[in-house]
C-alpha cells in the first residue's frame, strides 16, 4: 500500500507539480479534488513534476465528499490546517492513510474542519506568519508519516560517491 495525498481545489500549478513529484518519489497516491485552478496539461505543472509523471498514480474527484464516501473509515484521514490543535507529528499515521490539504488561498473549508476537528493537525510555525507553502506542507506531512512507518518501502541507505 502507500500514503494517499488529497489536494482539495489546488490553485497553483507549480505547487501541484511539486506535490506530484513528492508523491512519485515516495510511492504516494495523489488525489485531486476539482475545481483545479489550472489545466492538467499546464506547462508549469509538468515542469515542476519533471520526468516523474510515469511513476505517479493520480486520481481526480468532483468533491471532497466523494473522496470521503469512498475511502473514509473513521481513523484513516488527517486534515492539515493552521486552525488545528494537534501537531502533525503527534498523530499516529499508518499505511494507507489519507493526508488532506486545502487550497493555497483559503485552506480547507471550515465546515469540513468542524466535522473532523479531532482528526485535524497543524504544522508548527511562528505566530506572526500565515502558513507554509502548500507543496512544503505536503512534504512535511508525507515524510513525518513515512518516518513513523520506517520509510515503508523507500531506499534509506546510500553510498558515498568515490572521487
Amino acid at each position: 500500500m502507500s500514503l494517499n495525498i488529497v489536494l482539495v481545489e489546488p490553485e497553483i500549478p507549480q505547487n501541484a507539480g511539486n506535490i506530484a513529484r513528492t508523491c512519485a518519489v515516495t510511492g504516494s497516491v495523489l488525489h485531486m479534488v476539482r475545481p483545479l485552478g489550472f489545466e492538467v496539461t499546464d506547462k508549469y505543472l509538468k515542469r515542476a513534476g519533471l520526468d516523474y509523471w510515469h511513476f505517479l498514480d493520480i486520481r481526480y474527484y468532483d468533491s471532497i465528499e466523494e473522496v470521503l464516501e469512498k475511502f473514509d473509515k473513521g481513523d484513516n484521514f488527517y486534515f492539515f490546517s493552521t486552525k488545528a490543535k494537534i501537531i502533525h507529528s503527534e498523530a499516529k499515521y499508518k499505511d494507507g492513510d489519507f493526508l488532506v490539504f486545502g487550497k493555497e488561498t483559503k485552506g480547507l473549508p471550515e465546515s469540513l474542519l468542524e466535522k473532523n476537528y479531532s482528526r485535524s493537525v497543524r504544522i508548527p510555525m511562528m505566530d506572526e506568519t500565515r502558513s507554509l507553502n502548500l507543496s512544503n506542507s505536503v512534504c512535511v506531512g508525507v515524510y513525518e508519516a513515512l518516518r513513523q512507518m520506517d520509510y515503508m518501502g523507500l531506499k534509506t541507505e546510500g553510498e558515498i560517491p568515490v572521487r
